[in-house]
C-alpha cells in the first residue's frame, strides 16, 4: 500500500519532470535566441561602424581638397588626418568579413582608395598650377571620391541587410519558443490537475477529518479520540493527534506555558519569512522581525526602532503611527540605497498601521521591497540612451556644418535642384538633432544631472508667457487661444526655463491637433497645496486605449492625420514636472479634444513643510 510519501512523489514527480522539461527547453531556446541576436551585434555592427567612419573620412578629405582649391592651407592637415582614419576603418572592415560577397566589395574599396590617395597626393603637389589642380579635382579626384563612397555604402547596406535578416530569424525563433513553451505549460497544467484530483482522495479527505477533530478540541473536547483508518503518514498524524490531545489535557493546567509555546512558534515562523518585514509597537519596541531585517538594517525582536542608523526608517515609522493606510517614504526619494556585506541594494519601503477592532493603531508593520535588479535595469537603459545619443551627435554636427557650408555656396555655386536637396537635408538633420537633444535631456533629468534652480515664480507669469509664445501661431491658423487666469494666484516653486518648456510642448501639441476654427484654453486655479494648470483643446482627442501610454518615450497615437514627431515631448514634460515634485495627467475624449493637467506645489506650502520638518 502506498504511503503518503509515495503518493506525493507520484504527483510532484510528474510536476518535476514537466518543470525540468520546461526549464531545459527554456534555457535552450533562450540560448539559441541569444546567439541569433549576438550575430547582429558581434558580426555586423563593427562593419557598419567601420563603413560609416570610412564615409565620414572620405567626405572630410574631399572637404580638405576643396579647401586647398580655395588656397586654405588647413586643407592638407584635414586630408592627412582623415587619410589615417580611413585606413584604420578599412583595416577593421577587411578583418571582419562575415557576409557572403563582403570580401569582394571590401577589396574594391581598398583598390579605389589606393587610386584616390594616389591622385590626392598628385593633387597636393605644390608644383602644379591652380588650373591644373582644379581640372584634376573635377576629372579624377571627385569621381574617385564618389566611387569609393558608393562602394563603402554598398558594404554598409550589405551588413545592415544581414542584421535585418538575423533580426527576422530571431523573431521567428521567439515565436517558435512561445509555441513550445505554451505546449509544455498545457501538459504541465494537465498533470497538475490530475495531481489535484488524486490529492483530494488521498490527502484532503483524511485531513478534513483531522480538521473536524481539531475543531472539537478547540471547543474544549480534549477527550476526543480520532479513529486511525490508514497506516500512512495521515494515520501516523492521527495517532500523533491523539497523543497531542492527551498532552493538552495535561498542558491545560498551564495557560502561561501554552501561550509561551504559541508565541515562540510564531516568532520562529515570522523570523524565517523570505521578505524584509518588521512589526513595531506604539512605544517603538520591535515585536517581531525577519532575519533579513536584521541583516539589512540591524532590526531584531526586542530592539528599539530609534536605534537604527537609518533616519528614513524612523521617519517612516513616525508617519505610519498617525496614518490609516499604506504610506511610502516621505519626500521625492522613494528608493533608498543600502549596502549589505559590501553589496549594493536598492530598497523601496512601505508602512501599514496595525489597527484593532476600534480602528485604533496598536503598532506599525514595515515592509521593504528589494528593487535592486529593477534599478540596475533602469540605469542600463539610461546609460545606453545617453551613450548612443552622444555617439550620434558628433557625426551629425559635422553633417550639419557641411550642409551649412554648401548652402552658403562657399565651395561653389549650387543649382536650384541641389539647393532644394540641401534644404531638405538641413531640415531632416535639424529634426534629428532635436531628437538627440530630447534624448539627452531625458537621460540627464532621469539621472538627476540636470541642475534645477527653484525659485518662487508667479503662476500668472507662467500662463501669460506660455500664451504669448504661441499667440501669433494660433492666430495664423485661425485657432482662438484663451486664458482664464485669476489675479490672486499664489506663486509656485519652479525652474522657470524648464517649466516653460513643458507648457511650450503642451501648446505646440494642441496647435497641431486642433483644426482651424477651434479653441485652446489655458486655465489656472489653486487649492491649499497645489496650483493646477490645464491646457484644453477642441482637437482630435486621444483614444481611451492610448491614454496610459501617452507619456511614454517614443509613443505616438497610431492613425493620426497630423504627422507625429519622435514621441519624446510629453515624456520630457513628465520628467520635468516630476522633478519639480509635481504631477501631470491627461483627460481626453476622441473627437472632442484633450485636457492636459499640470499640478505644481505652492511656494508657501513648501515653506510650511520645510518648517514642520
Amino acid at each position: 500500500m502506498f504511503n503518503l510519501r509515495k503518493k506525493l512523489s507520484i504527483g510532484f514527480g510528474g510536476l518535476l519532470v514537466i518543470l525540468v522539461l520546461i526549464g531545459s527547453q527554456g534555457i535552450y531556446l533562450v540560448s539559441d535566441l541569444g546567439q541569433s541576436i549576438d550575430v547582429i551585434l558581434r558580426e555586423n555592427y563593427r562593419s557598419v561602424i567601420a563603413c560609416q567612419e570610412m564615409k565620414e573620412a572620405l567626405e572630410r578629405m574631399d572637404s580638405g581638397a576643396l579647401f586647398c582649391l580655395l588656397s586654405y592651407i588647413e586643407g592638407k592637415d584635414i586630408i592627412s588626418e582623415n587619410e589615417l582614419k580611413f585606413e584604420k576603418a578599412l583595416n577593421i572592415e577587411l578583418n571582419n568579413l562575415t557576409v557572403p560577397g563582403e570580401g569582394e566589395k571590401a577589396e574594391r574599396i581598398r583598390i579605389l582608395f589606393l587610386q584616390f590617395r594616389s591622385v590626392m597626393h598628385n593633387f597636393l603637389n605644390v608644383d602644379i598650377s591652380q588650373d591644373s589642380r582644379r581640372d584634376m579635382y573635377f576629372k579624377k579626384l571627385f569621381p574617385l571620391f564618389q566611387q569609393t563612397k558608393k562602394a563603402a555604402e554598398e558594404v554598409l547596406h550589405l551588413n545592415q541587410q544581414n542584421m535585418s535578416d538575423a533580426n527576422d530569424l530571431a523573431r521567428a525563433k521567439a515565436a517558435s519558443a512561445r509555441q513550445q513553451m505554451g505546449l509544455l505549460l498545457f501538459v504541465g497544467a494537465l498533470v497538475a490537475v490530475s495531481f489535484i484530483i488524486f490529492t483530494r482522495q488521498w490527502i484532503l479527505y483524511p485531513i478534513s477529518r483531522l480538521i473536524h477533530s481539531a475543531d472539537e478540541i478547540k471547543k474544549g473536547n480534549l477527550d476526543l479520540c480520532i479513529q486511525v483508518g490508514a497506516h500512512d503518514e495521515i494515520g501516523q498524524l492521527s495517532e500523533a493527534f491523539n497523543d497531542m490531545a492527551a498532552s493538552l489535557r495535561e498542558f491545560r493546567r498551564s495557560d502561561q506555558a501554552k501561550l509561551a509555546l504559541m508565541q515562540l512558534s510564531t516568532q520562529q515562523a515570522f523570523k524565517n519569512l523570505p521578505d524584509i518585514t518588521v512589526i513595531i509597537d506604539m512605544d517603538g519596541t520591535i515585536d517581531a522581525a525577519t532575519e533579513l531585517a536584521r541583516n539589512f538594517f540591524g532590526l531584531y525582536a526586542g530592539g528599539r526602532i530609534e536605534d537604527t542608523a537609518h533616519e528614513w526608517i524612523r521617519s517612516l515609522y513616525a508617519d505610519a503611527r498617525s496614518a490609516d493606510g499604506v504610506i511610502a517614504a516621505r519626500g521625492q526619494k522613494k528608493v533608498f540605497q543600502v549596502f549589505v556585506h559590501g553589496k549594493e541594494h536598492f530598497i523601496e519601503p512601505h508602512a501599514v498601521p496595525v489597527l484593532d477592532t476600534r480602528h485604533q493603531a496598536t503598532g506599525v508593520l514595515l515592509s521593504f521591497k528589494d528593487v535592486t535588479q529593477q534599478q540596475h535595469n533602469d540605469d542600463m537603459k539610461r546609460g545606453l540612451v545617453s551613450t548612443v545619443s552622444h555617439q550620434l551627435k558628433t557625426p551629425l554636427t559635422s553633417i550639419r556644418m557641411a550642409i551649412h557650408l554648401l548652402l552658403e555656396e562657399k565651395v561653389g555655386t549650387l543649382t536650384e535642384k541641389q539647393a532644394e536637396l540641401l534644404l531638405a537635408a538641413r531640415e531632416d538633420s535639424d529634426r534629428l538633432n532635436t531628437i538627440l537633444e530630447d534624448l539627452l535631456d531625458i537621460s540627464r533629468i532621469e539621472s538627476g544631472k540636470v541642475p534645477m534652480s527653484f525659485t518662487a515664480v508667479s503662476a500668472q507669469v507662467i500662463a501669460s508667457e506660455a500664451a504669448e509664445h504661441f499667440a501669433a501661431a494660433f492666430q495664423d491658423r485661425g485657432i482662438s487661444l484663451n486664458t482664464d487666469v485669476p489675479g490672486d494666484l499664489p506663486e509656485v516653486m519652479a525652474d522657470a526655463p524648464r517649466i516653460v518648456h513643458v507648457f511650450d510642448n503642451l501648446l505646440s501639441n494642441a496647435l497641431k491637433h486642433t483644426s482651424p476654427g477651434g479653441a485652446v484654453t489655458i486655465t489656472v486655479h489653486a487649492d491649499e497645496e497645489w496650483v493646477v494648470f490645464s491646457v484644453a483643446d477642441t482637437g482630435t482627442g486621444i483614444p481611451r486605449e492610448y491614454l496610459n501610454n501617452i507619456f511614454e518615450q517614443f509613443f505616438s497615437v497610431p492613425g493620426q492625420v497630423v504627422p507625429a514627431g519622435a514621441g519624446l515631448g510629453l515624456a520630457i514634460a513628465r520628467e520635468i514636472v516630476e522633478a519639480h515634485g509635481g504631477k501631470i495627467a491627461v483627460e481626453s475624449t476622441e473627437g472632442r479634444g484633450s485636457i492636459f493637467i499640470v499640478s505644481l506645489k505652492r511656494a508657501d506650502s513648501m515653506v510650511r513643510e520645510g518648517k514642520q520638518s
